[in-house]
C-alpha cells in the first residue's frame, strides 16, 4: 500500500487523539450515491477486511477519503434531449425554444440519474501528528484539497498548509543538471523535462536518457528550466520531484522490498505502512534539506 504520489502539507494545527478522529470520521461514512445525487463523499477504511476508519502504527495514522460519481456524459443527455424535442415538435408542430430545451435537459437528467453508472475512487492520507506531516496519495492538488476540505469538515481544530521550500525545485533541479553537485543522499536517474521561461512555453521530456549528455547541458544554458526531474533517494525509493514540490511516481525498491516479503495480504498492508511512515519522514527531511530548508 504505498502511496504513488506524495501531495505533501505540514500540519500547523491539531489535538486529536486517535480515538478521537476515529469517532469523528465515524459520523460521516460513505453513503451510497443514489437518487438523484450525482456525487457521494464520506470516509472509508484504508485497510480492506477492516472496520476501523483510522489504521495506525503507533502515532502515525491512515485514513481514506471514498467518492462516489455517477456517470452521465453530457453527449448521452444531449442525445436523448434532442429525441425528446423532436417528439414535442412533430406534436405541437413547433421547434421548442431555447428555454424549452434547457427544461427537457433538465428532466432528461433526472429521469437517467437513477439508471447511470457509479464509479467509485479512494484516496488514502498518512497523518503524522509527532513530525507534523500531512501526506496525500493524490496526482493532483485538487483530490489533496478535497480531502482535507472533508477532513476540516469532520474534525474540528486541525489546519494545514503546503509545504513550502526556501529554494524552489525548478532552480535546484537545473543547477545540478547544469553540473552542479548532487548531494550525497540523491541520485539523478535518466527521466526530465524542461521548459522555455520564455514566450514560446516549447518543452523537451528524455526518457531513459543519461541527463548529463551535451545536448541537455546546452538546454539549460539556452535558457530551459528543469520542472521534472527522476531521482532516487539512498537507494531506497524511486520518484520524480516536479516544479511545485509534488513527488510522485514513488516506487520502493530492493532494499525496502527484502524487508517487506510478507505473502499474507493483511501482514503486508500493516508492514508496508510501518515501513513508508518511517521511511518517508526522512526523504522528505532530506528534499527539504536540500532545497534550503522550509520556507518562513
Amino acid at each position: 500500500m504505498w502511496f504513488r504520489n506524495l501531495q505533501v502539507f505540514r500540519i500547523t494545527e491539531w489535538d486529536a487523539t486517535l480515538a478521537e478522529l476515529e469517532a469523528a470520521l465515524s459520523m460521516h461514512p460513505l453513503q451510497n450515491c443514489s437518487g438523484l445525487d450525482m456525487q457521494s463523499r464520506g470516509w472509508v477504511a484504508p485497510k480492506a477486511g477492516e472496520g476501523a476508519l483510522v489504521h495506525a502504527f503507533g502515532q502515525q495514522m491512515l485514513i481514506c477519503l471514498g467518492v462516489e460519481k455517477k456517470l452521465l456524459p453530457a453527449s448521452v443527455v444531449s442525445q436523448f434531449a434532442r429525441l425528446r424535442a423532436a417528439e414535442m415538435e412533430e406534436q405541437l408542430g413547433y421547434r421548442p425554444g431555447r428555454k424549452q430545451l434547457k427544461e427537457i435537459k433538465e428532466r432528461i437528467t433526472d429521469e437517467l440519474l437513477p439508471r447511470a453508472f457509479v464509479i467509485r475512487c479512494n484516496t488514502c492520507a498518512w497523518i503524522d501528528p509527532v513530525g507534523k506531516w500531512l501526506v496525500v496519495d493524490a496526482s493532483n492538488a485538487v483530490k489533496a484539497e478535497e480531502l482535507i476540505e472533508c477532513l476540516h469538515k469532520t474534525l474540528d481544530g486541525c489546519a494545514f498548509s503546503f509545504l513550502k521550500s526556501r529554494e524552489t525545485p525548478v532552480s535546484v533541479m537545473t543547477e545540478w543538471l547544469a553540473g552542479n553537485d548532487v548531494p550525497a543522499s540523491f541520485t539523478v536517474d535518466r527521466d526530465c523535462e524542461l521548459r522555455d521561461v520564455g514566450n514560446e512555453k516549447s518543452a523537451v521530456r528524455y526518457v531513459r536518457h543519461a541527463l548529463d549528455a551535451e545536448e541537455i547541458i546546452h538546454h539549460v544554458r539556452a535558457g530551459k528550466k528543469v520542472t521534472r526531474l527522476a531521482m532516487t533517494w539512498r537507494d531506497k525509493i524511486s520518484f520524480i520531484l516536479n516544479e511545485n514540490l509534488q513527488v510522485k511516481r514513488v516506487v520502493p525498491l530492493d532494499l525496502i522490498k527484502e524487508q517487506t516479503s510478507s505473502r499474507d495480504t493483511g501482514e503486508r498492508f500493516d508492514t508496508d505502512f510501518a515501513m513508508m511512515a518511517g521511511e518517508i519522514p526522512l526523504l522528505l527531511a532530506d528534499l527539504v534539506d536540500v532545497l534550503g530548508g522550509e520556507e518562513g
